[in-house]
Order: C-alpha cells, then structure tokens, then sequence
C-alpha cells in the first residue's frame, strides 16, 4: 500500500539553500504548518518527503521532529512514526487549566512593570484587530491573536514563564481553529479588557482577566466538543469566581480607606 499524500508546508523555501542551523529553521517551518492548520492532528509526518520539500538531508528534519515531540506539538511511536499530535477533551480540559493559570500570573506581571514600549505594540496590535472584525476579515485574527499573546508575554518581563506559556499556546491552538466572527468579537472584547488593566496598573485585575479569558475560549471549545453542560458550569463557576473575587477586592479597598481616614482623625483628635 502506498503512503499517503504528504500535505505540503505553508513554505516554498528550499532551507537547504539557507544558512544553519537547519535543525531550527526545519522545525520552526513545521512548527509554523502545524498551528496554521497545514498540516492537522493525526497527519504523518514522513522523513523523507519533508526532506524533499525542504531541500536537506534527513538528519535536521529528524531532529527537528524530536524538539517539535518535546514541546508536545508532535508524537512518536514504533507503528506509526511521526504523527502531529491530538488532545483527548481529558488532555485538552487540562491543558487549558494550566495555561489559564500562567496566563494569569504573566498579567499580573506585565500589570506592575507596565512597559510602555511594548504596552504601545499591544495597543496597536489590538486596533488591527478591531479592524479587521469590523471589515469582516476573520482569517486575519489567528495571526494577530498569537501577536497579543506573544506580546502579553513579553510585557511580563519573564522569560521562563514567556517560554512556558509559547508551548502552552502552541498545543492549544487547534482547539480554536475555525470559530467565526461571533468568538473573534468576544476575543477581542476580552483582550481589551486585559489591556487596559495592565495599563491601569491593576495586577490582580488583570490576572483575573486573563484567567478568564482562557477559560471562556476553553469552555466554547468544550461546547463544540459535545460537553456543553460541564463547558457552562466551568464558565459560569469561572465567572462567579472572578466577580466575586473582584468585590472582594473592593471591600477591602474601602475597609482600608476607612481604616486610614479612622485613625488620621483619630491622631488629629489626639493633637
């Protein structure tokens, strides 16, 4: 029997004609097929046919596929060789638990560093976005959605959670893959709400936020999965949570106000 048809990558290039490492421009450029939806969970992903399309040995293309395996994007087994990987809906539930949490703390830190330079970048990010769902141009959001993101990042000012959070980002993003317009809107309606806090300077806003961001996205994601039901008890548990948490805050805020002003008039009495 012969082999399938091996999809062929977004790319034209002929990276053996480019410079080294090879290893890493390979795997970038099967990194960069397989988040587009070039080439699609369960697809294989045969040595030999991407050696061809490549223009190089089978040596880089082999490593590439080990550091793609690594990061989770690809797996290996005896039968079947290389395979772009699947999330099981228990994998992916866990998944996005995981990358909502780190998605918090990166706001929190990108909310009390406040870079202007890259908050500048992410406002500007986030008005093409606008753009481009006012005109209607929905295959323009993947794109831009992964520049906010990488920019959020980048605005925690933490390279060990930014690299943590690139790889979360990579295997979840088939789970998005093919929402319309109604999901861009509350997308963008969130990224925006998570910019503005980090720019107001408010950390645990902005956490919270983020956190539910992904959760939201999660739960839709779980909708279309056949599990609607626990999909609305995580959202709407998520958004009591953040609500409440979130009121919490305020009290506090205003029992410390009145704390203060009670013991400056108390101390101006004393006087």
């Amino acid at each position: 029997m012969s082999a399938p048809t091996q999809p062929s990558p977004a790319s034209e290039r002929r990276l053996g004609l480019l410079h080294s490492p090879l290893r890493d421009k390979v795997a970038e450029e099967i990194r960069a097929a397989i988040l587009s939806g070039h080439f699609k969970p369960g697809d294989r992903l045969i040595e030999d046919r991407l050696a061809e399309e490549f223009g190089v040995s089978r040596n880089p293309i082999r490593e590439a596929i080990r550091t793609l395996a690594s990061e989770g994007l690809i797996d290996v087994t005896a039968r079947r060789g290389a395979v772009v990987a699947s999330l099981s809906p228990q994998e992916a539930e866990e998944l996005l638990e995981v990358r909502a949490t780190l998605e918090g703390a990166n706001a929190r830190l990108a909310a009390r560093r406040r870079d202007p330079a890259v908050l500048g970048q992410l406002e500007a990010i986030l008005a093409r976005g606008t753009e481009a769902i006012a005109a209607g141009h929905v295959a323009e959001l993947p794109e831009l959605n992964g520049a906010f993101h990488a920019g959020l990042a980048e605005a925690g000012h933490n390279r060990v959670l930014a690299d943590l959070m690139r790889t979360l980002r990579d295997r979840s993003a088939p789970l998005f893959r093919g929402f319309g317009m109604e999901f861009a809107r509350a997308t963008w309606a969130e990224h925006a709400g998570i910019l503005r806090a980090v720019i107001a300077g408010d950390p645990e806003l902005a956490s919270l936020l983020a956190y539910r961001h992904v959760i939201n996205a999660g739960s839709l994601h779980a909708r279309t999965d056949g599990r609607l039901e626990a999909a609305e008890t995580d959202r709407r548990l998520a958004t009591a949570a953040t609500d409440g948490r979130l009121a919490e805050a305020g009290t506090d805020g205003r029992q410390a106000t009145a704390g203060t002003d009670g013991r400056q008039a108390a101390a101006a009495a004393a006087k």
